[in-house]
């Protein structure tokens, strides 16, 4: 496949993977390991370091476009950054009006995607199993921690991305999961969904995260890149594991212990526990309903079969 061929197709993912942020509970890095672009993305956020900064500074801005395999990254982000800026809201418009059935669809994929990860591990010895149980532990925790709100400072914003961040590109630990937990969602996601309202006031805050996840992003994925070239299989069996502790946080019948005002002046669920189908019908005062998030549990799980059939036939037609 030529080069230029690639470029729309990279966009796609990168719309799926702002998609998947937009969600608490749900990783872009996830979208990013079953699409098979998840160890150029972390080796090509890597190159930007001292050296590139060489590269530009003596050969200038295209030489450096090129070191840190710019065309991709670009494709990849104007994908990412549409898709938070024009499907933000349709995401939380879904989570409001079909919440069961859009966080089966999430949990049909994240579990699929868990088995596909891991199918790449050859489970042959003690560690892969043990880093498997600790990072499905680390990310059940994760999950099931009570999250803060309201609104918070730019300083805060800005150490606050750094970290969350991290989780972004990370299968299986939700960015924006951690933007909760921090308090600082709200903040974030309505500055950018209501920028052009008033562009005076949420331009600082969008500016802050920004920097801050632009530093926590370059830092955390020469951490990644390390470990993908020295414990490949140890890393994987991890990130297997975060995505399987996931999947807590993405659990379709919830029972709302608190709430938050998000940036419309909207009530709307802050701390949630799983219960059962039926618990929750009692809740709710509905009937027990399995057929329609059965399927939709079944369409994630196609369409990571999908995804993965079309990365295999890349590669063969590579090879």
């Amino acid at each position: 496949m030529s080069e230029k061929r690639k470029y729309p197709g990279l966009f796609l993912k990168g719309l799926a993977m702002g998609m998947a942020d937009v969600v608490p509970g749900v990783s872009g890095g996830t979208i990013a390991f079953i699409t098979g672009i998840y160890e150029e993305l972390i080796a090509s956020i890597g190159k930007i370091d001292a050296k590139a900064l060489r590269v530009l500074m003596k050969q200038g801005p295209i030489a450096f476009f090129h070191h840190v395999n710019g065309p991709f990254l670009l494709a990849l982000g104007l994908g990412i950054a549409t898709s938070i800026v024009s499907l933000s809201r349709l995401i939380t418009y879904l989570l409001d009006t079909y919440p069961v059935q859009l966080w089966s669809f999430f949990f049909g994929l994240i579990l699929a995607s868990a088995f596909y990860i891991g199918s790449t591990v050859k489970w042959s010895r003690f560690k892969e199993y043990l880093a498997l149980i600790l990072g499905a532990i680390v990310a059940y925790f994760i999950s099931v921690a009570s999250p803060s709100g309201g609104d918070v400072g730019l300083v805060y914003v800005f150490f606050s991305a750094s970290i969350a961040i991290c989780a972004m590109i990370l299968p299986g630990i939700s960015g924006s999961f951690i933007l909760l937990l921090l308090g600082s969602y709200t903040t974030v996601f309505g500055a950018i969904g209501h920028f052009t309202d008033d562009p005076a006031v949420h331009a600082p805050v969008i500016a802050a995260f920004g920097a801050g996840a632009l530093i926590g992003l370059l830092s955390f994925a020469k951490l990644l890149n390390f470990l993908f070239s020295n414990y490949k299989t140890l890393t994987i069996a991890v990130l297997t594991g975060f995505m399987l502790g996931s999947l807590a946080k993405v659990w379709p019948w919830k029972e709302t212990l608190s709430t938050r005002i998000n940036s419309k002046g909207k009530e709307v669920p802050l701390d949630q526990a799983n219960v059962s189908p039926w618990e929750f019908a009692d809740l709710s005062g509905a009937s027990v309903d399995l057929i329609f998030p059965i399927l939709m549990a079944l369409l994630g799980i196609a369409a990571v079969y999908l995804l993965s059939r079309v990365d295999k036939q890349k590669d063969q037609k590579s090879a």
